[in-house]
C-alpha cells in the first residue's frame, strides 16, 4: 500500500478531472467507442451519486486523480457499483489503487446497511474481471440483476457480491 495514495470523496469540481480520466481509459487504452454523451452521470456527479445516498471516491497522488470509482444506492439494501478506473501508471500491488478504492466502497457500503452490491462492465477489462472475482465477485447472467439494476447499454458482463458472506 502506498502511503502518496489517498482516496476521498468527490463531487462536481471534480468533473472536468474525472471525465480526463475515465475517457482516456475507455476510449485510448481499451479502444472502447464510448462518449462523454453515453455517460452523462460524468456531468452531474453530486446528482447521480451522493444525492441518493451514494458516493463517488477519487484516488489522488499528490492533486491527481489517479483513480475513481462510484456507488449508486439503488435501494432494498442494494447498491451498483460504477465507473472503477485506475490509470494505467498507478495499477498494480505498488499502489494498490484499485484495492483501496473498492476496500473504501466495502466499508461505506456496510456503514450504510447495503449488503447486495452488483456491477456492469464490459468483455475488454479482463484484468477488472480477475480483480472483482479475487474480491468475491461472482459472474452472473443480465438476467440475474436486480429489477432496480440502472443498467447501462454498454455493458456486456455483471457481477454481484453478497456482503454478509464475506
Amino acid at each position: 500500500m502506498n502511503s502518496l495514495l489517498h482516496i476521498k470523496p468527490i463531487h462536481n469540481e471534480c468533473c472536468r478531472q474525472i471525465i480526463d480520466l475515465i475517457l482516456n481509459i475507455q476510449q485510448a487504452e481499451f479502444g472502447l467507442s464510448i462518449t462523454i454523451n453515453q455517460q452523462p452521470d460524468l456531468l452531474d456527479i453530486d446528482t447521480h451519486y451522493h444525492l441518493g445516498g451514494g458516493c463517488f471516491w477519487g484516488a489522488f497522488v499528490d492533486d491527481e486523480l489517479v483513480g475513481t470509482i462510484a456507488l449508486i444506492n439503488t435501494g432494498q439494501q442494494s447498491g451498483c457499483i460504477r465507473k472503477m478506473f485506475v490509470k494505467k501508471d498507478f495499477r498494480g500491488k505498488e499502489w494498490g489503487t484499485a484495492q483501496q478504492l473498492l476496500d473504501v466502497l466495502l466499508q461505506y457500503c456496510r456503514s450504510v446497511n447495503i449488503g447486495h452490491i452488483q456491477l456492469g462492465t464490459v468483455a475488454p477489462l479482463k484484468a477488472a474481471h480477475r480483480f472483482y472475482e479475487r474480491n468475491g465477485f461472482q459472474q452472473i447472467n443480465k438476467k440475474d440483476l436486480l429489477a432496480h439494476f440502472p443498467l447501462m447499454l454498454t455493458d456486456t458482463m455483471f457481477f454481484e457480491l453478497h456482503l454478509a458472506e464475506n
